[in-house]
């Protein structure tokens, strides 16, 4: 159950590739830097990842029309490779945390994510939808190196 005025946000994809490999995108600094809060305008200026429970994240872009927008957050669960989840905010916009659950099953010849972000402002619902739809669509392109794959 969420608060009044919060909602929880759901996206789905589905990978040609095994759950350990979509799973490690999102703790590896070099892969994540590339697709997770990537713009197709943006210049990822930071990255950093403590990927234990407990350990932190940062990831900063500087946006033509924003300037420097932060992501930062902790994990709160790792379960390689069925289950990531972490606080997760953005500062530069609202000082509230919210969590997010990233959950993999394997699905015929590849895998099946689904990421719920929980108690997001219904004001925010829409974008922040849209956001986690691109970003996870530039989690295998961030493998060849393609930044922001999903802003394209």
């Amino acid at each position: 159950m969420t608060e009044a005025g919060l909602v929880n946000v759901s996206v789905s994809q589905r990978y040609a590739a095994a759950p350990e490999r979509v799973f490690d995108a999102f703790l590896d600094v070099a892969i994540a830097r590339r697709f997770l809060f990537a713009t197709a305008t943006g210049e990822m200026v930071l990255a950093e990842l403590d990927p234990r429970v407990g350990g932190r994240y940062r990831f900063v872009e500087r946006r033509p029309d924003m300037g420097d927008v932060e992501h930062a957050g902790e994990y709160l669960e790792i379960d390689r490779p069925r289950r990531l989840a972490f606080s997760f905010g953005v500062p530069t916009f609202d000082p509230r945390l919210t969590v997010v659950a990233v959950e993999l099953r394997p699905d015929g010849d590849g895998c099946a994510l689904t990421l719920t972000n929980q108690d997001v402002p219904a004001a925010f619902a829409d974008g922040n939808r849209d956001g986690w739809t691109r970003i996870l669509a530039g989690l295998l392109p961030a493998y060849e190196g393609v930044q922001a794959a999903g802003w394209r």
